[in-house]
């Protein structure tokens, strides 16, 4: 019992909430890039939070169903049918064995996320089922999906199809402002070079991926050259030797040796993990009081958030 790969796309990864706790054994972190679409799924198919659902970027996936269930794709903005018939997204389906679910090529922003009631059933790897192709674990043989891939999930005949009002869905641009935490490492850099950083306007370069989103524009100087490795949190804002920051992100390294103007805060790393090459980053300073109350804020909007039950 499980979904047939017909068609994987361009990158389609097992997710869920993520691998912690092993950075001292060297594996990172994994994950969904976008947290809260992925947290909006599994909520709205009625799962555990952090159940396995597939993260694809840009699209192409086509599933078979081989049995009996519902599904639900959110994130961005991307064609979605079921046996050839528009569907929705941001609201769960039925679907039955032999359906086919085709997804064809993001409109607005690049990831989604599709799931399963129950979730996907995938062993797990140090504690997690997350994909991270770098380190070879997680998913399926820690690779992406591939054609004729089986994913297995239960049969489930009762669900009471819900959505998420269009107007509570996130829209997704070609611009987003990330709040910084300042780091430890603020100091080395000069206060011209932080009103730099903070006042210009960053473009996502083509070299962005599940590790980190390297940008482009004005350089960025340090006043030290290299510190000693230390262990690297999710968001980091490195300033390699070129001044070009890198945004540091699911599948980041766990140690480095760059200088690190600071953080940015999660909420907006899923925003930017939204934005596909060209698009364009601005930066903001954040305090971190102000940034642990905006993070209590959004976790209570996504449980508040008004699921409604489909129309008949």
């Amino acid at each position: 019992m499980s979904m047939r790969v017909i068609q994987p796309g361009l990158l389609s990864l097992i997710q869920d909430g993520g691998r912690h706790g092993k950075h001292n054994i060297g594996l990172t972190t994994g994950g969904p890039m976008d947290g809260q679409a992925f947290a909006i799924c599994n909520r709205l198919l009625g799962n555990e939070p952090g159940s396995t659902l597939i993260e694809i970027s840009f699209g192409g996936l086509q599933l078979e169903a081989q049995v009996d269930t519902f599904v639900c794709i959110t994130g961005a903005e991307i064609p979605l049918t079921i046996n050839g018939q528009d569907a929705a997204l941001w609201q769960s389906h039925r679907v039955r064995a032999g359906d086919v679910i085709a997804l064809e090529f993001t409109t607005a922003g690049c990831r989604a996320y599709l799931g399963v009631v129950g979730g996907f059933d995938i062993p797990q790897s140090f504690g997690s089922s997350a994909t991270v192709m770098r380190e070879h674990i997680g998913g399926l043989n820690g690779e992406k999906l591939h054609s004729g891939d089986q994913l297995p999930c239960a049969t489930v005949t009762e669900h009471r199809c819900k959505q998420l009002p269009l107007e509570h869905q996130p829209r997704y641009h070609d611009s987003v402002t990330v709040r910084v935490i300042p780091g430890y490492q603020q100091s080395h850099f000069s206060r011209l070079q932080q009103r730099r950083f903070f006042s210009s306007t960053y473009e996502v370069s083509d070299r962005c991926d599940r590790m980190g989103y390297r940008l482009e524009g004005p350089a960025i100087d340090c006043g030290i050259s290299g510190i000693l490795s230390e262990g690297i949190c999710h968001g980091a804002i490195q300033i390699p030797a070129d001044g070009q920051p890198i945004v540091l992100l699911n599948d980041r390294q766990t140690i480095g040796g760059y200088p690190k103007i600071g953080s940015a805060l999660s909420l907006d790393t899923h925003a930017l993990a939204q934005l596909r090459p060209g698009g364009k980053v601005f930066f903001t300073p954040i305090s971190t009081h102000a940034a642990h109350n905006a993070l209590h804020l959004a976790n209570s909007y996504i449980l508040r958030q008004p699921i409604r039950e489909c129309p008949p």
